[in-house]
């Protein structure tokens, strides 16, 4: 049986497991703050791979920040990364091959592959957190783009230049979306600045009409972008994974969006790959390319 050595570099924490060439993983998953330098980032990866090296047929990276097309190295960093961490030379951290693909898509294909995507050749999966990742499968294949930049969801949902968004534009979809986007919504709803998403949540299992409005708002702008994508991609389905997705009612999304479609009727599901779906799915991509 092949296996691989899966890590996922984040802003927070560092994973790594052994995977099977199914998405199975082997062993205890291993969590390591993320450091703030680049140094120590790449001391970390050289001791993680060195303890499972020889036993791997490769190393499969989920990483933060875009990848390139050859999966051989990321060309846009994210901010919460240490500075320089876009010009690591992956490949020269192992005698084996490393390949790399952004984490968000390399979720994506796990639910394509595994999770809740499986048997649909045309997906989006949504990863509703913080801020809010990507990934699109079109005809079973990843959609990258020229450069490997494809499935940011950095798009305008209106032009009241209203919330600034952490790309540094007006009105992103992430800026509705994400938990962030939930807050800002609080905010304008309750008229109180110090409201937090927290504060939201736990008023909404108190049947607080505002609370339960707030949620309401960020649940319809949330299916006005997948509105949006599917009249773009005509997908299959739709997937919500992350922190916040299940707070979402994927059924109320799911009948909005085919009522006011397009194109033609898709599925809204919650993920089943689980919490570590981006170094599986980087396990399973790198299984196709190496």
């Amino acid at each position: 049986m092949n296996k691989a050595l899966g890590i996922d570099i984040g802003g927070t924490k560092i994973s790594n497991a052994l995977i099977d060439n199914n998405g199975k993983i082997l062993n205890e998953v291993e969590k390591i703050s993320t450091p703030k330098t680049v140094d120590e980032i790449i001391n970390i990866l050289k001791n993680v791979i060195s303890k499972f090296e020889q036993d791997i047929e490769f190393v499969a990276i989920a990483t933060a920040g875009a990848v390139n097309n050859q999966n051989t190295g990321v060309i846009g960093s994210t901010a919460n990364l240490a500075c320089g961490y876009k010009d690591i030379d992956f490949q020269s951290l192992s005698n084996k091959k490393v390949f790399i693909e952004n984490d968000a898509n390399a979720a994506a294909w796990a639910e394509y592959r595994i999770g809740a995507a499986q048997g649909y050749n045309n997906s989006i999966m949504l990863t509703l957190g913080t801020g809010v990742g990507g990934g699109i499968i079109i005809n079973g294949k990843l959609l990258k783009g020229k450069n490997g930049a494809a499935g940011e969801m950095h798009f305008a949902m209106s032009r009241n230049q209203k919330r600034k968004c952490t790309c540094g534009a007006w009105d992103c979809f992430e800026a509705y979306a994400s938990g962030n986007g939930l807050r800002q919504t609080g905010v304008e709803i309750f008229q109180d600045e110090n409201i937090t998403t927290y504060d939201i949540i736990e008023r909404v299992s108190n049947n607080d009409e505002k609370a339960l409005l707030t949620l309401k708002t960020w649940q319809n702008d949330i299916a006005l972008g997948i509105l949006g994508l599917n009249n773009i991609f005509d997908t299959d389905c739709v997937v919500l994974s992350g922190s916040m997705e299940k707070f979402v009612d994927t059924n109320e999304i799911e009948k909005f969006v085919n009522e006011n479609i397009v194109t033609t009727p898709t599925r809204v599901f919650h993920a089943k790959a689980g919490n570590y779906a981006g170094m599986i799915g980087a396990v399973l991509l790198g299984n196709e390319f190496i």
